[in-house]
């Protein structure tokens, strides 16, 4: 193993007890009214993601998987008339919401927030036949927490083929279970040490734009459930799973271990609120590519319909392995996850079309010989004005056949920072995204709970949901 200075010593408080004290105690009265309005938003717009994905094969395949022949559950899905047990039901749901890669991200800590927490909160608060008010305090709590081991990893688990929703929606699940279930901050502490033996993920799937990483945020709302059953009835677990010796850092980052920096969990926790300052996605792409994306579509505007001979794209150093490389393979998408992401595929789409959704990833879409040949002209290289990784900044360079050169360079990606969607806009994405699977007035009534939650019971957020009822 490699050698590296010792990440936190025996006798230091453990990041896990900083997050089980906040959890415990943490009430719905204690959640800044910005962030409980931010929260609902986040919701929705996870949500509305769940119910498009009903519309790809992906969902009936992994539900079909999922359920077992002649077993009864009472918890509700997505857009769905099935009933599945507890466990099932996250995993459906994790799957249903993360499915499109269309749903949130935090961007300095890389990882999509709603997904580690909210398919966990969902069904088991169904299950325990709680209020809206408790779903949204345990989503808060374990959202927060998610954006916090997050941000003390500072980017690690890229580099080491880790996917960081995997890995920490297990944690954060465990801390939405336990605050569901009620459990003190010893028996929070426990369920997280549980977590850390579960906690997986890898990016494998990059190379041949297989499924799994659909899989990941749901199977860590599995985990969080039973590490919480597991705490609640006295299960013991290792205190330190995240900064201890074997621990996540040094297991999973292993070279890239003296990076992380665990002291960012606890860093202002109860007083400053990392949740509000999730993005949401305009475009259900990898959000790196999120930049390139945005300045592709300025300049489709200006080139006119000209022909393009070469177009150079611009993004963050430490994404070209994920969303650029091998360039022979990105060039051609064979699946919509492999053309999530390609930023060659999303470049060439945007610079013809004047814009990205779900319909660009359809098998017409994806076969369109305009875009495939434009595709293999687009290279990738360093972006040297990132504003990575606080901003997924990108830019494009264009050469016209005529020799006209354009460029564009957008250092704030659009929904994030000063350009996060706003109420309306994330409506909006909601409608649209509801319409791919059911009506109009379904979608509205939908959208009224989950804006409404902490005033309904989550069997009522539930009804809504599901389409047996």
């Amino acid at each position: 193993m490699t050698q590296h200075s010792p990440i936190r010593t025996q006798s230091q408080r453990p990041p896990t007890q900083d997050l089980a004290e906040f959890t415990a105690a943490l009430c719905f009265e204690d959640i800044p009214a910005p962030v409980l309005d931010r929260a609902k938003l986040l919701i929705l717009d996870s949500l509305g993601v769940g119910l498009a994905s009903n519309a790809y094969p992906f969902a009936d395949r992994v539900v079909a998987g999922v359920a077992v022949h002649g077993e009864a559950g009472t918890c509700r899905l997505i857009g769905r008339r099935e009933r599945l047990p507890v466990r099932d039901a996250a995993l459906a749901n994790g799957v249903l919401m993360h499915g499109l890669d269309f749903d949130d991200t935090h961007l300095n800590s890389i990882v999509h927030t709603t997904a580690t927490s909210l398919p966990c909160a969902l069904s088991f608060a169904e299950q325990l036949g709680l209020h809206g008010r408790d779903l949204l305090t345990a989503y808060a709590a374990g959202g927060e927490a998610a954006i916090r081991i997050g941000l003390a990893i500072d980017g690690g688990f890229h580099h080491v083929g880790f996917h960081a929703t995997g890995v920490i929606s297990h944690f954060s699940s465990a801390i939405v279970a336990a605050k569901l279930l009620g459990l003190d901050a010893a028996q929070t502490m426990m369920a997280q040490g549980i977590a850390g033996s579960t906690a997986s993920g890898i990016q494998v799937f990059l190379e041949e734009g297989a499924w799994t990483k659909r899989l990941h945020p749901g199977w860590g709302a599995v985990a969080g459930i039973t590490a919480a059953r597991l705490a609640q009835h006295g299960f013991v677990a290792p205190s330190r799973p995240l900064e201890g010796k074997f621990g996540l850092i040094e297991t999973h980052l292993q070279a890239h271990a003296g990076g992380a920096k665990p002291e960012a969990v606890a860093a202002g926790l109860g007083k400053t609120w990392h949740l509000a300052d999730t993005a949401i996605k305009p475009y259900p792409v990898c959000h790196f590519i999120h930049g390139c994306a945005d300045a592709a579509i300025e300049l489709h505007r200006d080139l006119a319909g000209e022909e393009i001979e070469a177009v150079e794209a611009l993004l963050p150093q430490p994404t070209l392995h994920i969303v650029a490389e091998p360039a022979a393979q990105k060039e051609r998408p064979t699946t919509d996850y492999e053309a999530k992401f390609s930023t060659q595929f999303v470049v060439a789409a945007c610079l013809l079309k004047g814009g990205f959704g779900l319909p660009d990833l359809q098998p017409a879409a994806l076969a369109d010989p305009q875009v495939l040949a434009l595709s293999a002209r687009v290279r990738c290289a360093i972006d040297p004005d990132t504003a990575f990784p606080t901003y997924f900044s990108g830019g494009v360079k264009v050469t016209t056949r005529s020799g006209r050169q354009l460029s564009r360079h957008v250092r704030v990606n659009s929904g994030a920072g000063d350009r996060a969607l706003q109420r309306d806009e994330v409506i909006r994405k909601f409608m649209a995204s509801a319409s791919l699977t059911v009506s109009r007035q379904k979608a509205d009534d939908i959208c009224n709970a989950a804006l409404t939650l902490e005033t309904i019971s989550v069997d009522r957020l539930m009804s809504a949901l599901s389409l047996a009822d």
